[in-house]
This record gives C-alpha cells, structure tokens and sequence, in this order.
C-alpha cells in the first residue's frame, strides 16, 4: 500500500515543487495555514497553524511519516520565528510521537552554518554556525530531531537545503543550488531508508563549485541527476561574485550574515 505522508508548509514553493515531483509515489496530506484547493489525485488537505498543538495532532494522525517544510523561512522578528519555527517544529516532533509516526524529514537549511567561510569545504558534522534567527531556529530543529530519535524513536533526515528552483539565479546559488528533482529523491530517501535513525545532509544537486561535502548523502544513496555548470554561463553573464557586501561575500550564508551586523564587520564571522 502507498503510503500516506504529511506535507507541511503546503502553499509554499519548496513544497509545490515537491508535489509535481512525489506524485503518484505517496497519498499527499497537505497542511498549512492558507487554504488550498488545487488538489491533485491523492492529495487531499487539512488546516494547520503549526502553533496550535491540538491542529497539529489532527493533520499528524494517521500518516506515515512527514516533510517537515512548515517555516517562516526568510529572516524574521523573534517573535515570528519563535511562533512558526520553534514552537512549530516542537509540535509537529511531538505531535508525531504521541501518534506514533516514526519518520520524519526535517527541511533544515544552510542558514544553519552560514557563518562558515566559503574558503572551507564543510561536512554534515560541523559545528553549526546559525548566521540569523531563521539559521538559529533550524539548528533547534536538528538538536530537537536528535532528541526525539535517541529518547523516542522518532527517527529523522535533515536536510540542510541550500536554495531550491528549476535553475540557480546568481552566483551564490551556484554553489548551493537543487533542482526539484534532487531534493525528491533525497527527501523520498528520508522517507524510504530503513537504516535512518538522525542524520544531517545536504540538499544540493552535483554542484562541481561546492562548498559542502555531501559524503553522507551518497552514503545514504542519494545520486543527484543535475549540477549547477548546466546553468553557470547564463548566470556568470549576468551577475558578478562580488556583490559589494564584503561579509556577504566572505561567508556561505550570503546577506543573512550581513544583515544586522554589529562591531567590525572586516572581522564579522571570520575564524
């Protein structure tokens, strides 16, 4: 039987893309707090804020597993990010223990060590370096996913996505781009692999001008179809490396580093 998986943050991008690509492989309950109603064949919805424990039990119950894509997910006040991000992620990990789902798949982010440098080729086992509250929130989300398999068994993938979309549109994405096919097949590995108990990955096509090491992803089986080069001349053609944001630049996270910056900034980050 096909199994039935909770897709969070339903009405965004990240997850429209999604939809396209898991058809016909999984029953889809979308969630979100904005009401959809371009259903496809097996898909079906419910409404969620997911700070509200009690509608986030209802849209948990019965699933198999969940993608975790539920997010303010650009830079926000503390308060934004503590309702979505925090309270939210906790309810949906909670929510799935009490209902007994044991996979989850968290759509953690880059933003979760954007503070290292892009001189260095970081792995899934860095310390994390969050480069804003939204980077912060997803480090909670991983530590809470690491909680959650050690003491209740609810097991997770996450995925530090890096920028998802059918083509990288500046020179930053070039680095960190995957396209919706990649994310599919490493989101339908979170969903699918029965050795997974807590692991980080990295969301990323076969990108040759990297700065991540996704060694553990393609232990995991991943074996992404598309890289970045396919995209790099039209790119290159039209924007520059050097935005004029010397933080922005020095730094994996891009803007969100700078953003807020305090003190030295020639020093802001650096090692």
């Amino acid at each position: 039987m096909r199994k039935t998986v909770l897709l969070t943050g339903a009405a965004g991008g990240v997850a429209r893309f999604l939809r396209t690509e898991l058809a016909g492989h999984y029953d889809l309950r979308l969630s979100d707090r904005v009401i959809l109603e371009d259903l496809g064949d097996n898909e079906s919805f419910v409404a969620a804020d997911l700070a509200d424990m009690e509608a986030v039990r209802r849209a948990v119950e019965g699933v198999d597993a969940i993608i975790h894509l539920g997010a303010f997910s650009v830079e926000g006040s503390w308060e934004t990010i503590l309702h979505a991000n925090i309270e939210g992620t906790y309810n949906i990990y909670e929510a799935a223990r009490h209902a007994g789902v044991r996979r989850i798949v968290f759509a953690s982010s880059n933003h979760a060590v954007g503070f290292y440098e892009r001189s260095k080729t970081i792995d899934h086992s860095v310390y994390p370096r969050p480069d804003s509250r939204y980077g912060l929130s997803k480090v909670f989300g991983e530590a809470l996913a690491s909680l959650y398999a050690d003491k209740y068994g609810v097991t997770s993938l996450c995925i530090r996505i890096g920028n998802v979309d059918e083509k990288p549109c500046d020179v930053r994405l070039l680095s960190i781009w995957i396209s919706p096919r990649d994310l599919a097949q490493v989101v339908s590995i979170g969903i699918e692999h029965p050795e997974i108990r807590f692991e980080i990955v990295y969301g990323m096509s076969n990108n040759a001008c990297t700065w991540w090491d996704n060694t553990n992803a393609r232990r995991l089986g991943y074996r992404p179809a598309d890289r970045s080069e396919e995209h790099a001349a039209e790119v290159l053609a039209s924007f520059s490396a050097q935005t004029g944001d010397a933080v922005a630049d020095r730094h994996q996270g891009g803007r969100f580093c700078s953003t807020e910056s305090g003190g030295d900034l020639a020093k802001t980050g650096s090692n």
